[in-house]
């Protein structure tokens, strides 16, 4: 019997032994973990608050409150016009308060940029509260909103979206006072703003469009410029490179120019100087040639 009590209590006092070594080694593991975590997060980058889309947003459509919600952000790579919770702590990068999204219960915001679930709400892809998503709200400040009329050969077979940048040329006859030039076909106008083609403001609109007119954003000089030019002769856009920051040069063609024509000088015919002479017979007065002297 005492044996039997003896090999228990052995047994009793190993089991107890390989469970504090168990606990030890469980609560080991679990400091190393905590310390590796605590350590991951303070090597991490701050995070911040930001508003984000929940569902996805098509050009005109409608912004609510439950089209939106916070979602952490890593603070050094802010979206510019980004809306986050705190933006006194933001610096380098131009964010607005999320409490300005929507600050009257009344105001309405509508997409003008088309957004994806989960992306960061821009206050450049809505419109002010209480502004429709016309393209006035396209137009910077100062600016106008010009169309131009155009078909599928003048408007680059329809694939002219809006955001688009174009070189606008002018055809058609000129005069001076003293020469008729012909046709010819000028560049006018570089480096314009498309905002609208025929009636859409999309931008992120790919399929091709054969528009009747597309609307430009041009200052109130260059929409003068663009309704002489429209009125006498033909508007024809070349589009301008996504990447390309080139200004384009002033050109001139006329049909000589592309024809390689060169107006020859009029040839001087010199005249040979013929030098006379009167002799008078009698009552007659005779005109006779004579050597030049010079």
């Amino acid at each position: 019997m005492r044996l039997v009590f003896a090999l228990v209590l052995i047994v009793g006092i190993g089991l107890a032994g390989f469970a504090v070594y168990m606990a030890q080694d469980y609560m080991s593991r679990m400091s190393a973990e905590r310390d590796a975590l605590l350590a991951a997060q303070q090597a991490a980058p701050p995070m911040v608050d930001v508003v984000v889309i929940t569902a996805d947003k098509a050009y005109g459509q409608k912004l609510t409150r439950d089209d939106v919600k916070w979602m952490r952000w890593q603070k050094d790579s802010l979206p510019e016009g980004a809306f986050v919770r705190d933006p006194e702590e933001i610096t380098g990068v131009a964010v607005r308060k999320g409490s300005d999204l929507f600050p009257d219960a009344q105001a309405e915001r509508y997409v003008i940029t088309s957004m994806q679930k989960f992306e960061p709400l821009l206050a450049a892809k809505v419109t002010d509260p209480g502004e429709d998503a016309g393209i006035t709200s396209r137009l910077g400040r100062g600016m106008r909103a010009f169309a131009i009329r155009v078909d599928v050969t003048s408007g680059v077979s329809g694939f002219l979206r809006p955001g688009d940048r174009v070189d606008v040329y002018w055809t058609g006859s000129a005069a001076t006072s003293s020469e008729n030039l012909g046709e010819i076909t000028k560049l006018i106008e570089t480096n314009v703003k498309l905002i609208a083609i025929d009636q859409i403001a999309d931008k992120a609109r790919s399929a091709p469009v054969i528009a009747r007119t597309v609307t430009v954003e041009a200052t109130p000089h260059q929409v003068a410029s663009l309704a002489q030019a429209q009125s006498t002769g033909r508007l024809t856009l070349s589009l301008v490179g996504a990447e390309d920051d080139t200004i384009a040069e002033v050109s001139q063609v006329d049909q000589k120019a592309l024809l390689g024509l060169v107006e020859k000088a009029p040839e001087v015919v010199q005249q040979k100087q013929v030098c006379t002479t009167k002799i008078r017979r009698g009552a007659d007065v005779i005109e006779q040639e004579i050597p030049c002297v010079n």
